[in-house]
């Protein structure tokens, strides 16, 4: 029996939180106890920033995270999140006071003081033109550029305000012409590709070609890991459904979202997203600024309690902790607060999420299977919906259909369960290819007190144990 999945979980499985937490590993979380304890407390991936600390660091944390999965007996998705155009300010003494219609300049590498050219850690001039936005200090001050000569870049104030050292740039109206993938990326992905890694977060995307380029790299290194998309340009807004279509998973990514669009759309935006993810059978993660305020209080204020439970309702696979656990004081409490307004809004209607059968095509297979357990699983009472499955697809497709049963889904891929662990309502686990392992697996269930006697349970199997694309049976099953 695989050591992930060796013992069974500690909670009747229909009390398990269907919407998932992504926990981030950083200074306040750089030890063993406190990775097992973020595992423990609820945390269903772990997010590794790559825009923080060295390789060493990284292959120690995955080393913690996949021990502790095993001494839990809970899969994990590690996500590997790339940092993508490093788009700040350069470096420079004190505070630049910007004043509206003042004339700035901006050069890669400058010497401020010698030049009064304020210096970037990007070399804009090769990709933003005349007229284009260019958002300082985080959108705090707001520019136009006015032209671009000699590597320089001329820009007019639309608004006063300060400007320090090492701060953000954000360029909503530049073509990046796929040119997001930085040498750092490439060996930071050469790096992981090595390791332990279920999914790798591609930032600043643009278009599907982006996520493409990225899906031959990983091809090129032999590397299994599957690709969320970062929605966090204007430019991915208008590219959307080409975006879900060619990754595996997308993460609106609501700091830059909201300074390149007009923040009142980040809402409609996340539905817009979430929505596509259900139509597309992919996974969604709702991310930044979920519980900020726990990043140094104990308690969440209440519109970030209000934020948690909206992405539950509206139908997210997942919910994710930044600084809270990376940086926070209270890194263990903030998963532990995020569970119990999950365990809490899922349990106590009006939350439903509707499957938009409009889009899918009901003639393929697939499709089928899918409505019909879920048809099946709604008429006997089922108590759980079981998924053999080898590349994670038949779970996928239940899962997008959001039902309130929870969904056991059965792999001899330990890599397709850890991958799994971060999809709506999903418990994986790992066991051989049998045409016999939908059984086996709720007999062991039933014995552990997980399942009981005379619950009913439906399952999708198909007659090649560990072929993908073969799922063909479903049965109906009273435990005993």
């Amino acid at each position: 029996m695989n050591k992930i999945t060796h013992t069974a979980p500690n909670v009747p499985v229909d009390k398990l939180k269907r919407t998932k937490i992504i926990a981030t590993v950083g200074p306040s979380t750089m030890s063993y106890d406190a990775v097992l304890k973020l595992i423990k407390a609820g945390a269903n991936g772990l997010r590794l920033n790559f825009s923080h600390g060295n390789h060493e660091e990284k292959a120690q944390q995955i080393k913690w995270i996949r021990k502790a999965s095993r001494e839990y007996s809970k899969p994990v998705a590690i996500i590997q999140d790339l940092q993508g155009p490093k788009i700040r300010l350069g470096d420079f003494e004190g505070i630049i006071n910007v004043q509206t219609g003042q004339s700035l300049r901006f050069q890669y590498g400058a010497d401020y003081d010698g030049s009064g050219i304020i210096p970037t850690q990007y070399d804009l001039s090769k990709k933003i033109k005349r007229g284009e936005s260019l958002y300082l200090y985080d959108g705090k001050v707001r520019t136009t550029v006015t032209s671009v000569k000699d590597g320089v870049v001329h820009a007019r104030a639309e608004n006063a305000g300060i400007l320090i050292k090492r701060k953000g740039m954000n360029l909503p109206d530049t073509d990046f012409g796929g040119d997001i993938i930085t040498e750092k990326d490439k060996n930071d992905i050469a790096f992981g590709s090595t390791q332990d890694i279920d999914w790798v977060a591609l930032s600043f995307v643009q278009t599907a070609d982006d996520v493409s380029r990225l899906r031959k790299l990983l091809r090129t290194l032999g590397s299994g890991a599957k690709i969320m998309a970062k929605i966090e340009t204007k430019a991915a807004i208008e590219n959307l459904d080409e975006i879900f279509q060619e990754a595996d998973g997308v993460m609106v990514a609501r700091g830059d979202l909201a300074i390149e669009t007009l923040p009142e759309s980040v809402p409609i935006v996340q539905r817009q997203i979430i929505g596509l993810g259900l139509k597309y059978a992919k996974p969604t993660v709702v991310a930044t600024q979920m519980l900020a305020s726990m990043t140094d209080m104990p308690e969440p204020t209440r519109a970030e309690v209000s934020d948690v439970a909206t992405a539950v309702i509206v139908g997210a696979d997942c919910v994710m902790l930044s600084d809270e656990t990376a940086n926070g004081q209270y890194p263990i409490e903030a998963v532990h607060i995020m569970k119990r307004i999950i365990l809490y809004t899922q349990s106590n209607p009006p939350v439903s999420v509707q499957f938009n059968t409009e889009y899918e095509d009901t003639t393929s297979r697939q499709a089928a299977i899918c409505n019909s357990i879920m048809s099946l699983a709604a008429s006997v009472n089922a108590k759980a919906i079981v998924a053999e499955t080898r590349s994670g697809a038949t779970a996928l497709h239940i899962a997008a259909r959001r039902p309130k049963r929870p969904i056991i889904a059965v792999t001899s891929d330990a890599r397709v369960a850890q991958q799994l662990a971060i999809t709506f309502g999903t418990k994986s686990y790992v066991r051989p290819d049998s045409k016999y392992a939908a059984t086996r697996l709720t007999d062991w269930l039933l014995k552990n007190k997980v399942l009981h006697k005379g619950d009913m349970v439906v399952s999708a199997s198909g007659r090649y144990p560990g072929v993908v694309g073969t799922t063909d049976t479903i049965k109906v099953r009273v435990l005993e």
